[in-house]
């Protein structure tokens, strides 16, 4: 059966407002102190590059779901790919703050049992609910298919090793 992607979406610029209003903020300041000290106008330059900086960054940060697994991208100059495959994940949530729901956004938070990627976050991602609805569906079928199930060891404290 041939691998199809389901969803793909990346982290909404929404998240970055306060460091784009801070960058603002030190732009507004390079500019009057610029009346007072004419050198200070070269700062201008720095806000605008932070800002554009984390614009792309965020940009560069991608979520790829597919039949079989979930597929991550972050970095704009040095490149991080990672994959996790459906059959572990163990557990699904969905949370919206309320700026998140003022613009049609939310998060999901993953529990995996991939070693190295135990929790995965996918931040202020637009149609987080039917995203949601896939993963979890998706992981039922491939589990189904992989023929895997999930068990969960609990130590308890009263019956030593």
């Amino acid at each position: 059966m041939t691998e199809e992607t389901l969803w793909r979406g990346n982290r909404s610029q929404i998240t970055n407002v306060g460091k784009y209003l801070l960058s603002l903020l030190l732009l507004g300041g390079f500019v009057v102190g610029g009346f007072f000290f004419p050198p200070a106008w070269i700062g201008c330059a720095l806000p605008i590059i932070w800002a554009a900086w984390i614009w792309i960054a965020t940009k560069a940060e991608s979520f790829e779901l597919t039949t079989e697994r979930l597929r991550l991208k972050k970095g704009v100059l040095n490149q991080v790919f990672d994959e996790v495959e459906l059959y572990r994940v163990k557990d699904v949530s969905h949370s919206r703050s309320a700026l998140q729901r003022m613009f049609g956004l939310g998060t999901i938070a993953l529990l995996t049992s991939d070693r190295g990627q135990e929790n995965i976050l996918i931040d202020s991602v637009r149609q987080s609910d039917e995203l949601r609805e896939h993963l979890r569906k998706q992981v039922e079928i491939i589990r189904d298919r992989k023929r895997v199930r999930e068990v969960d060891f609990q130590e308890d404290a009263s019956h030593p090793a």
